[in-house]
């Protein structure tokens, strides 16, 4: 995607069990000089972020029996760094026609979401998942925002309605 290599700063994340896999992109960024921001989960399921500088920079934290997450382990940069943002790269287990993301229920990115939007800040959204996982509907609530766009192994699909 050309937002990706043309952004001064994307903020992304580590997957996790079957999630597409994300190490070697954040390493692609960082290549091309941008500003990568990974978050760390707080106590209530907000996001705090930090700064991605390669994989020594990754941290395994245990978040109360839960999951187990990588985490950046340099200084907290506050839930509003993510406001700097060209592009944010969302996880997902889902996303519809419509560009509604399915999470994971625990609201950490609704969070982004509403903060990105009180700040009035405009990063490019994305979510990264399996062909499979692109449906005709998920369920949606008034909160919801959708994506921009989703990629998966065949390709990049745009929401223009987001």
């Amino acid at each position: 995607m050309p937002e990706l290599a043309h952004g001064h700063t994307v903020a992304a994340y580590v997957s996790v069990g079957s999630e597409p896999g994300t190490l070697a992109l954040l390493d692609a960024l960082r290549a091309r000089g941008v500003r990568v921001l990974l978050p760390a989960l707080l106590p209530d399921n907000d996001l705090d972020w930090g700064e991605y500088t390669g994989p020594g920079s990754l941290v395994q934290v245990a978040h109360d029996g839960r999951m187990t997450l990588s985490e950046p382990s340099g200084a907290r940069l506050g839930p509003h760094a993510v406001t700097d943002a060209d592009v944010v790269l969302l996880p997902g287990l889902a996303v519809d026609a419509r560009g509604m993301r399915l999470g994971r229920g625990g609201g950490s990115y609704d969070r982004v979401l509403a903060r990105l939007e009180r700040a009035g800040a405009r990063p490019l959204l994305v979510v990264l998942l399996y062909d499979t996982e692109v449906v005709a509907r998920v369920p949606a609530e008034a909160h919801d925002r959708p994506v921009h766009a989703v990629v998966t192994p065949s390709g990049v699909r745009r929401f223009p309605a987001a």
